[in-house]
């Protein structure tokens, strides 16, 4: 079973609909003792980092995510829910995250100068060291969905599982040991998107 976590940010219907089509065994979740009992997890977020960590934290869901990601249990973290995986945040402010990840997120417009904010739309993957178990069923160069204004720095560069291009490299997603992280949505991908999930329901 699936737990995708809910702590207050957004709707999950259409996640939840995708890993029904996948065939996934999928519940969302507050509940701290159905978390531990799933065999994964997946971390949603949308809207703004600081709103996203401070309903995490206030939760206590938090030292539930570390707890579980500590004993083996892989975790999936998408969109925003991935930028909380990071040490921190520097939208509007600075702000802790969950630290698993080495790095902090910034703004786009750091690094890419005369881009369309938010980046939204289909871009193209290229993987980064040795593809991830999440992209088995993927090849180089296929299209997934984006909406952020906001992506992670990553710290180690053998975190990094795959980037695409907005005039600069931008991080697409992360990997270290049993947790993942899409700053796309895989939800929101078509095919491309169900084929990540799948893989990682048959992790």
């Amino acid at each position: 079973m699936i737990a995708i976590i809910d702590y207050g940010v957004g709707n999950l219907f259409s996640l939840v609909s995708s890993l029904k089509k996948i065939g996934a065994d999928a519940i969302v979740t507050s509940d701290e003792n159905v978390i531990k009992k799933a065999d994964k997890l997946i971390l949603p977020g949308v809207g703004a980092f600081r709103d996203a960590s401070n309903k995490l934290f206030a939760s206590g869901l938090d030292k539930v995510v570390l707890e579980q990601v500590s004993a083996g249990k892989p975790l999936m973290g998408i969109c925003l829910g991935m930028q909380l995986l990071f040490d921190k945040s520097y939208e509007h402010g600075e702000y802790e995250g969950l630290g698993i990840i080495k790095g902090k997120v910034v703004p786009i417009l750091e690094v890419a100068k005369d881009v369309k904010i938010p980046h939204m739309g289909w871009n193209a993957l290229t993987f980064k060291n040795a593809k991830s178990e999440i992209f088995k069923y993927l090849n180089e160069g296929d299209f997934v969905y984006f909406v952020h204004s906001y992506f992670a720095m990553v710290e180690d560069s053998n975190d990094l599982s795959s980037v695409t291009d907005y005039t600069v490299e931008i991080t697409a997603s992360v990997q270290k040991g049993n947790v993942y992280g899409c700053q796309f949505h895989p939800e929101k991908s078509g095919e491309t998107g169900l084929k990540i999930l799948k893989a990682f329901n048959e992790l």
